[in-house]
């Protein structure tokens, strides 16, 4: 796929709680796979989010694009917002590289997503940057809404966007056409929906949304991002936290630092 990859964007321009309060927790990363149905080179890193999705450290999530679908299978899970984000983060470090499968991790370091090395020793770079995930994010849902809190940062002027994303942990896919034909694929984490809660100036502060303004048939999880920049110039993520939808969910744990 990563030969194609120019060719077809010329061609198409934590804390888990579950209903209860949670104590502050963070992961060591968030992992966004860039992913398609129609790739044939993706398999093997879907297979991987699946693996990493049982880390309570990291938090996986797939995005599934839609440029390789005019080769014959169009993507069921697929958001055109995805292949924008991919696009801008490649404006962002400069190099313009968008494939399948790729994963950028924690908003600043991309790796072929199903490298598990490669993946690792970018987390590793990724954090090198002190400011990265350094802020722990809390998520409760009480009386049917979803509230997120965020603490001061320590240095004066920070900013940052608060991106809600709606989730379907596991979703299996038969493949009718194109590359991947014949096979059925179970994709996890994948994200459903964006929604932008507010932004963030350096304050402490919370934003509460009606849990049923986001969820959906398949959405059973939720993850939150505090990412520097703006959706069209993303940067480092500043936080993160993610959530079952079930409040009896085993998977509604706090997760380790």
């Amino acid at each position: 796929m990563r030969g194609r990859r120019y060719l077809a964007l010329a061609a198409v321009a934590t804390v888990l709680t579950a209903g209860h309060s949670a104590l502050a927790a963070g992961p060591r990363a968030v992992i966004e796979l860039f992913t398609s149905q129609g790739c044939s080179s993706c398999p093997p890193a879907d297979r991987l989010i699946a693996e990493m999705a049982q880390d309570p450290t990291v938090i996986p999530l797939s995005l599934p694009i839609d440029y390789w679908d005019y080769l014959g299978w169009k993507d069921t899970l697929a958001l055109a917002g995805h292949a924008s984000r991919q696009k801008a983060y490649s404006r962002v470090r400069g190099d313009h590289d968008v494939y399948t499968p790729q994963a950028v991790i924690n908003g600043a370091v991309q790796a072929l997503g199903s490298d598990r090395t490669a993946i690792e020793h970018a987390i590793t770079q990724s954090r090198s940057n002190a400011g990265t995930l350094s802020l722990p994010l809390t998520l409760s849902i009480a009386d049917g809404r979803l509230t997120v809190a965020a603490p001061a940062a320590r240095d004066e002027g920070a900013q940052a966007e608060v991106w809600l994303c709606s989730l379907a942990r596991s979703v299996e896919v038969a493949i009718g056409r194109g590359e991947n034909s014949g096979q059925t694929f179970t994709y996890h984490n994948v994200v459903r929906r964006w929604v932008k809660l507010g932004d963030w100036n350096g304050q402490a502060a919370t934003w509460s949304i009606p849990v049923a303004n986001f969820k959906s048939d398949g959405v059973d999880a939720v993850a939150v991002v505090l990412q520097s920049g703006v959706a069209a110039a993303p940067g480092a993520m500043l936080g993160a936290a993610m959530t079952s939808l079930d409040p009896n969910d085993a998977a509604a744990k706090p997760a380790k630092p």
